[in-house]
């Protein structure tokens, strides 16, 4: 399942993604994974939460991202769920179609039953057609 979480930069995106994570980490039995562009929320996460710094892996394109949430995945068999904070910024989709990478993660977290919920700084009418029903938070 891919859940967003959606709204303008500044509406509170990080705020509700980091309440999220730091509730289930109570109650998840496998590993979290939270992706963000930076490691500024680092003393915010739950310290069972393992923080990834995506700009240290040099990904320049969707499909690099793709390869390396894959790639995650494949050495982590206890994952259940993962949080991209600034998806927009860390999967390289700034001013671009978010579709086509959307559903390559649905497929993913359906083929390995991994929970994905994306921040992404779009307001809810902006999305595609296709995408509203993944909406878990509009702000």
């Amino acid at each position: 399942m891919v859940q967003l979480i959606v709204g303008r930069k500044g509406k509170g995106k990080t705020k509700q993604l980091l309440d999220k994570v730091n509730a289930e980490i109570k109650t998840v039995s496998g590993n979290i994974v939270y992706l963000d562009k930076s490691t500024k929320h680092m003393y915010e996460l739950n310290n069972k939460v393992r923080l990834i710094n995506v700009p240290d892996y040099m990904i320049s394109d969707a499909d690099e991202f793709i390869g390396f949430i894959s790639g995650i995945i494949s050495q982590d068999h206890d994952l259940e769920q993962m949080y991209f904070d600034s998806f927009l910024k860390i999967a390289c989709l700034e001013d671009m179609d978010i579709e086509p990478t959307v559903k390559k993660l649905q497929t993913i977290s359906e083929k390995f039953n991994i929970q994905l919920v994306l921040s992404v700084s779009l307001d809810e009418h902006e999305l595609p057609e296709s995408l509203k029903s993944n909406v878990l938070v509009s702000l």
